[in-house]
């Protein structure tokens, strides 16, 4: 059978292709390299989908390689070594299963960096090719098809919006954002609810949130959380137009003698080959998986990897910069009932520097601690001069930790400046189980990402110590996101710096898009996803129009 489109993905990028060309009447291949889970599956077991690679390969069969610069050499470690993991999520719906859900949309000069403070020395930064007006009605699609739920409040930054609020209410909140807004009202800076992709209200098969207090790294068992998964694809299947191929390791894109994609090899979970033949081809496998799959993708018409004959496939990879900055609050702060009151979000931002005069800025998005108590407990199985605790001190220490504090969470976000020294490649000499050479990811940062990072930081240590928070401890750092993707195969109109054109589409290979973070220029300071979802969503709308032209 030859399928109308393969998509190789199911995660953020994938979600609204598969949703609006499936609706659309189009026959839609998805190849998913996990399995598929559902509701029911998700539990809240730490042990078995935390701490174990349930939903991501074992590392010392499915690896990446990390290079970084270390003692004056770029030196390169498999990540077995470390334990440092770039899987986000090997099922269906992918990594949008697992994510908190800040859902911020870009601002109007994310769009065009270069414009507004230039490209700074050593940097790659370019102006998108498309403006925030192109994105703003599919940001609102996302608003409410995927489904977000918050309060507008406008500051000094906030973008242009078509409708004036979201389309479900606020989640309910601890009385900790009380001591929040307070602390920002006198230190003059505004903090406004985070909008989150996270129902408050029922829709469709979807139940809304009821606070268990598992939500960031866990999957959603009451399909509140906007995953593709349970906010799109669950919908497309009901066409009767979507085949989903779990367990399906798609290693090659083949070409034919017109240099069009002609099928995908995958690999099933048996390790055999098989191979799916369509007419278009959407890649969506995240950014570090989506480049590496192009790369390996050699052959006579790209004897550097599919759509790379200008070299620029892997180039401009992108995370975010930042870190978090952490302290705890007890009984002095806030009666402990309300305090520890189980589930309720905090659902607080800052973007009162996302823009300076003289550098982009950043946003800070506030949480609790992840409820996972043994992750918890095991931070205190050490004193602060790097002591062994344990017996009756480790107990007490456990038992004040769980019942008469609680930490709060400043998580930045600030723009990963691109740049020569991040990029995906792959090296033959590194090869996973299957015999396939795994991604090489080198991390080289931007000095200016470390110093907009340490700005940020001296305003979060201000509202917390304004808030009387203890302990008050900072990581900053200079070291990419791991579940933070995008770059890689940029979009702009140029075919010898970009790889995709502003829809997308591969510049050399007329019948490929891709839609996951690869195609962004820049990643704004704001976590992706909601991004990822609009564009994909624009996309689509592309591709239906002019499916017949692009399949000729």
């Amino acid at each position: 059978m030859i399928y109308d489109v393969c998509v190789i993905g199911s995660g953020a990028g994938a979600g609204p292709i598969i949703y609006e060309l499936s609706q659309k009447g189009l026959k839609v291949c998805v190849l998913e390299k996990g399995d598929i889970y559902n509701e029911k599956d998700f539990s809240k077991d730490e042990i078995a989908l935390v701490r174990r690679p349930i939903y991501t390969p074992n590392l010392k069969d499915e690896y990446h390689t990390i290079e970084e610069f270390v003692e004056g050499f770029w030196q390169k470690f498999p990540t077995y070594e470390t334990g440092w993991s770039f899987w986000n999520g090997n099922l269906l719906g992918g990594s949008s299963n697992f994510m908190s859900g800040y859902f911020h949309r870009l601002k109007p000069n994310d769009f065009k960096l270069a414009s507004i403070y230039g490209i700074s020395k050593n940097s790659n930064i370019v102006d998108w090719p498309i403006s925030y007006e192109d994105m703003e009605k599919y940001y609102e699609k996302v608003e409410r098809v995927v489904g977000i739920s918050g309060e507008v409040q406008e500051y000094e930054f906030m973008e242009p919006r078509s409708t004036k609020d979201f389309p479900y209410p606020p989640l309910e909140e601890n009385k900790i954002v009380n001591l929040i807004d307070k602390a920002c009202e006198d230190l003059n800076y505004k903090s406004i609810k985070t909008p989150r992709a996270i129902l408050t209200k029922q829709k469709g098969h979807r139940n809304p949130c009821y606070y268990s207090n598992y939500c960031g790294s866990y999957a959603c068992s009451s399909a509140a959380k906007g995953s593709s998964r349970a906010s799109l694809i669950k919908d497309a299947l009901v066409t009767n137009n979507v085949k989903i191929i779990p367990n399906a390791f798609v290693i090659k894109l083949n070409t034919s003698k017109d240099k069009k994609i002609k099928s995908a090899t995958y690999l099933t979970k048996e390790g055999s080959k098989k191979e799916i033949n369509a007419k278009l081809f959407v890649l969506a496998a995240q950014a570090v998986e989506s480049s590496r799959l192009l790369l390996n993708s050699k052959d006579e018409n790209f004897p550097n990897g599919l759509a790379n004959n200008s070299g620029n496939v892997g180039k401009n990879f992108l995370s975010s910069s930042g870190g978090i900055v952490s302290a705890t609050f007890d009984e002095s702060n806030l009666p402990l009932e309300d305090l520890l009151a189980s589930g309720l979000f905090v659902n607080r931002s800052i973007m009162d520097w996302y823009y300076t005069k003289e550098f982009k800025g950043g946003t800070i998005d506030m949480l609790f601690e992840h409820a996972n108590p043994i992750r918890r407990a095991s931070f205190l199985r050490y004193d602060e001069n790097n002591n062994l605790v344990i017996g009756e001190k480790l107990q007490n220490s456990i038992f004040e930790r769980f019942t008469k504090t609680r930490t709060l969470n400043m998580e930045l976000f600030l723009d990963w400046t691109p740049n020569d020294n991040s990029f995906i490649s792959v090296d033959e000499k590194y090869k996973d189980k299957y015999g396939i050479p795994v991604a090489n990811i080198r991390i080289g940062s931007h000095e200016q990402d470390l110093k907009a990072a340490n700005f940020i930081k001296e305003k979060a240590v201000k509202v917390f110590e304004k808030m009387g928070g203890k302990n008050i401890i900072s990581d900053i750092s200079s070291l990419p996101s791991s579940n933070l993707q995008a770059g890689g195969c940029r979009f702009g109109e140029n075919p010898k710096t970009s790889v995709l054109n502003k829809y997308c589409q591969a510049h050399e290979v007329s019948n490929l898009f891709v839609t996951d973070g690869s195609f962004m220029p820049t990643g704004g300071s704001v976590p992706f996803t909601w991004t990822i979802y609009a564009n994909s969503f624009r996309v689509a709308d592309y591709i239906k129009e002019n499916f017949e032209n692009i399949t000729i």
